[in-house]
């Protein structure tokens, strides 16, 4: 199943992403994965206003400036800290925080989440999950409100 490209002039998104990221994660139900870290792959698609792509009445090209932009540097540095919080005994909840992470800045429309556990069998690659949330998934959530104040709307860029 293909997914649909993420990138867009006539929606103004440009798709930015964060790909194969191995990190040594503390995660799963088992009372063994309790002890021993296992190694997941995570990867990451955004859709993320694109100034670049409005309309004609402006500049041609952005500035050239991070902080105009989602900055990938500041989402890695995020993933990391996710994944290094602590126990998490299921894949689905890791894509979910890290999707939310990235939602947290009001110019991520669109968070595509993969998170795969490397080593959990024999006779397959990885196993594990992947998740689509909006900006809408959240306005429509009775949550929403409450989490997007709790957690405030950090910006992936350079401050």
């Amino acid at each position: 199943m293909e997914a649909q490209p993420i990138a867009s002039s006539t929606r103004a998104l440009r798709h930015m992403f964060l790909r194969d990221m191995v990190l040594t994660a503390s995660i799963g139900v088992h009372p063994h994965e309790h002890t021993a870290p296992q190694r997941v792959r995570i990867n990451v698609d955004l859709g993320v206003e694109d100034d670049g792509a409005r309309p004609l009445s402006r500049q041609p090209v952005g500035r050239d400036e991070v902080g105009r932009v989602v900055d990938y540097e500041k989402l890695a540095d995020r993933v990391r800290g996710i994944v290094a919080a602590g126990h998490v005994r299921l894949v689905e909840t890791l894509a979910e925080r890290i999707a939310e992470a990235c939602l947290a800045d009001r110019r991520v429309h669109l968070a595509r989440v993969r998170v795969e556990k490397l080593d959990i069998f024999a006779d397959a690659t990885s196993a594990g999950v992947e998740i689509e949330r909006s900006q809408r998934d959240l306005s429509t959530s009775p949550q929403a409100a409450v989490n997007g104040e709790a957690r405030g709307c950090r910006r992936l860029t350079e401050e």
